[in-house]
């Protein structure tokens, strides 16, 4: 058996040119992997046939929405993840899962090198290769964009060379990635840091700023895992999808950013995450309400590690599996109900209820029916105050 090569494919230019360009290159076959994670675009039978007509000697095509709501979004809200506090990992998320398909179907065709389309400036790189490493180290890697300085000019005339089936002409101005959890857009005019996004960089949000009502909703969380809106049981994947065009109607979940890249560089990304935005302002507050004190300050130095770890690729590592063994435990009592206002770019929390609630009525209250005990406030103090006052005395009795 000759070579096989496992592409991640998703059907565009760059990905279709990679069918034949890497026949010729490895002299072997080439086993096309797309993995729908809810990106929309064409139908997974088109993308199928196209890279049987490009060249692949198998199309492999994975219907994995459910998949990523459920084994990746719900944990990156139950860690509220947000890098550098703000962006909630949406292609950082997609990786480990793809990673995951390319590796079976080198199983399954006797794949020996995996190929992807990322160049050597980007985080994705990173992910899937830390990814390939971690679930199969044999594998070998080829990155034409990088490893051959494969440019979309060179694609485009290997393209028309080949008579390939596909669009060569549009482009857009911008570099896109998008699934369910959100999407990502950058380069272009964007590159100036001093320029202002326009409304043609959207396309999951509406206009914050124009007017419309208002939207209300209540999120059902049982045990931190989303299970209902509005009281309607839902699986994740539907709420994911269903909040995308509530929020997303809104103008919720708008970020533009200038980032940290793992490569060292910093760039601007612009977001667009209603869903996400939205279920993590929810979740939050839930766990502000059902968390212990002590836990929940513990947990958020655990959430900004988690985001750290998936955004530099290590979703499957030894330490983020200990992080998740912690977080999927501090989720016990994390059940109520949230209800949001969805309205002006903005998910704002306006009720929250749960039979697991830490909260108390009758201790929280000024009136009358306060069992608070404020007698024994004024002693609390003082030893708590202790350690600081006695270095104060010390400290000032110094020369």
């Amino acid at each position: 058996m000759s070579e096989r090569v496992v592409l991640a494919y998703s059907g565009g230019l760059d990905t279709s040119v990679a069918i034949p360009y890497l026949a010729e290159q490895t002299g072997g076959e080439v086993i096309a992997v797309a993995v729908d994670v809810g990106q929309d675009g064409e139908d997974l039978d088109t993308i199928r046939k196209r890279a049987l007509a490009c060249g692949a000697a198998e199309s492999v095509v994975v219907d994995a929405k459910e998949e990523f709501a459920a084994d990746f979004c719900v944990p990156a809200m139950q860690a509220n993840a947000l890098y550098m506090d703000r962006y909630p990992l949406l292609s950082a998320l997609s990786r480990p899962l793809i990673v995951k398909h390319l590796v079976a179907a080198a199983k399954e065709f006797g794949g020996t090198t995996v190929s992807h389309g990322c160049t050597g400036k980007g985080n994705d790189q990173v992910r899937f290769e830390a990814g390939l490493s971690a679930l199969n180290p044999d594998l070998k890697v080829i990155a034409p964009a990088r490893d051959f300085a494969w440019t979309r000019d060179k694609a485009i005339t290997f393209a028309e060379e080949k008579g390939l089936p596909i669009d060569v002409s549009a482009k857009s101005p911008y570099s896109i990635d998008q699934n369910l959890w959100g999407r990502a857009v950058e380069t272009g005019f964007l590159e100036d840091i001093w320029n202002g996004p326009i409304e043609d960089v959207y396309a999951y949000t509406a206009d914050p700023a124009e007017p419309r009502e208002a939207d209300e909703v209540v999120i059902t969380f049982a045990s931190g895992v989303p299970v209902a809106l509005d009281g309607r049981p839902l699986t994740p994947y539907e709420i994911v999808a269903e909040l995308n065009r509530r929020a997303g109607a809104q103008g919720v979940g708008r970020i533009d950013m200038v980032e940290d890249r793992l490569v060292g560089i910093k760039s601007r990304e612009v977001y667009e995450a209603p869903a996400a935005i939205t279920l993590i302002t929810a979740h939050m507050e839930l766990e502000n309400v059902t968390v212990e004190r002590d836990l929940a300050r513990f947990k958020r130095s655990v959430d900004q590690r988690w985001g750290e770890l998936v955004y530099d690729g290590l979703w499957f590592s030894p330490l983020k599996d200990s992080l998740d063994a912690f977080i999927a435990d501090a989720q016990r009592h994390v059940s109520g109900d949230v209800r949001l206002t969805l309205h002006g770019g903005r998910a704002v929390v306006t009720g929250r209820r749960s039979d697991a609630s830490l909260y108390s009525y009758d201790l929280a209250t000024y009136d009358t029916g306060d069992t608070f005990d404020q007698s024994l406030a004024k002693g609390f103090v003082e030893l708590w105050s202790l350690p600081s006052k006695i270095a104060a005395k010390r400290d000032r009795l110094r020369p």
